[in-house]
């Protein structure tokens, strides 16, 4: 067993509490710069412009990048040979949230009730995302989510009859009625399968994915660039101004799901799809 102790978690947390909001992904900032070179309406370069000065500006002067540095979403792959010392796991987390947010003078935007709302003061909690792997290392990433996007996401039990056409339909559907509310050009992480909890989560896992990339089953592959191309046909473009770029990618997971069923889940983020991942 390897000794890990939970003091090293809450510091790479916090660290990358501020890294990720204010220094936007490689994959985002190419793709943003190829949709800038490609675009044709004056409008829509007009605002790409403005978002890649935005991005620049953001990691020149270590300032957020969107003024909703979002909720703290926390990915953690964990070795099943790490032994975790000095404390409690999840404490740590929620600790490393609570010193990044407050040190980096980035926005609290967590309330404590969902009805009775509140101000927590700190971001936390941490929305936190589990699972064991082989091995004596810790893999950590911070994907701060606002919810200009996150409000736009949705699910859908679909029948297996519904099929590829019904998937595809609800992935689209789903786009256009967000329109600008997400802040275009997006990212469309889809999750396929499993089950009504396990759909959303590989939904959201998805935008972690580099958008340069595709996805490892050739016959998804296909899917993600017929959606790509589907989603940015529908001419809502850059904040919502028209043009040729609504989304940079577009990301399936899927899993294995029962006999009866057809899950489909849809998480948007905006063009600031943070993420930042550390091994321990």
């Amino acid at each position: 067993m390897r000794a890990v102790s939970v003091r090293t978690i809450t510091s790479t947390i916090r660290k990358l509490c501020i890294e990720a909001c204010t220094e936007l992904p490689f994959d985002i900032r190419e793709a943003l710069d190829k949709a800038r070179e490609a675009e044709t309406s004056p409008t829509a370069v007009s605002v790409l412009d403005t978002i890649v000065e935005n991005y620049r500006t953001a990691e020149e002067e270590q300032m957020p990048i969107c003024q909703d540095t979002g909720m703290a979403c926390l990915f953690l792959e964990i070795g099943q040979e790490v032994c975790f010392t000095d404390g409690f796991l999840e404490d740590a987390v929620h600790e490393g949230v609570r010193q990044g947010y407050t040190e980096g003078y980035l926005r609290k935007s967590v309330v404590a009730d969902p009805i009775r709302r509140g101000n927590t003061g700190d971001n936390t909690p941490a929305m936190i995302y589990e699972h064991i792997v082989p091995g004596d290392r810790v893999t950590i990433t911070l994907a701060p989510k606002g919810f200009g996007s996150e409000n736009m996401s949705a699910i859908r039990m679909l029948k297996p009859a519904a099929g590829l056409n019904g998937v595809r339909d609800f992935i689209i559907e789903t786009v256009r009625k967000a329109g600008p509310n997400p802040c275009p050009p997006i990212v469309v992480g889809v999750g396929i399968g499993g089950t009504f909890d396990k759909c959303a989560y590989l939904a959201k896992k998805a935008l972690l994915r580099p958008v340069s990339s595709s996805h490892p089953d050739p016959y998804y592959a296909r899917l993600e660039e017929e959606l790509l191309e589907a989603v940015n046909a529908l001419d809502i473009g850059p904040q919502g101004f028209g043009g040729r770029t609504t989304a940079l990618g577009v990301n399936i997971e899927t899993l294995p799901t029962h006999i009866a069923g057809l899950p489909c889940a849809v998480n948007i983020n905006c063009h600031v799809t943070r993420h930042k991942t550390e091994v321990i």
